[in-house]
């Protein structure tokens, strides 16, 4: 098996919330990718909810493509602590920080989340708005680093 980058991290002495660069990748035709950890909760301490998260997905799928170009995918940690954000070029943390932080501005003005129902959604019963919204309002309130090992 090939070595995985998130399973070499020492998930002991991280401090959450935080914005990580987990690796900048070049493509065999030089296309450069950038993949991020966008850690919400201290790990094996806290998680979200599978509504909440599942929620904040929804909404942050959309809110981050209005604040970041080239964003290829947004994906939950299946921990529930938090998100990876994976994205074309080599981006600086400083600018995810600053998108994230305005999306989750966005959440708490959200009055519903998208695509919650059977045609776009493969579990539209557990989505919750409000959890989104309190995780939102947690995270922003603790602030976001650019050092996750603090």
């Amino acid at each position: 098996m090939s070595e995985v980058e998130s399973f070499q991290l020492d998930h002991r002495k991280v401090v959450a919330p935080y914005v990580r660069k987990c690796c900048t990748l070049e493509g065999k035709k030089g296309d450069i990718v950038s993949k991020f950890d966008l850690r919400f909760l201290q790990p094996n301490k806290e998680e979200m909810p599978t509504a909440s998260i599942h929620a904040l997905e929804h909404l942050l799928a959309g809110f981050l493509r209005e604040n970041l170009e080239g964003i290829i995918d947004l994906s939950p940690m299946g921990c529930r602590t938090g998100f990876y954000l994976t994205i074309w070029g080599d981006v600086d943390p400083k600018d995810i920080k600053t998108a994230l932080e305005t999306s989750l501005k966005q959440v708490l003005e959200a009055k519903e989340v998208p695509a919650a129902n059977d045609l776009q959604c493969g579990n539209y019963r557990d989505l919750s708005l409000f959890g989104a919204k309190e995780y939102s309002k947690y995270v922003l309130e603790k602030g976001f680093s650019t050092e996750f090992y603090r």
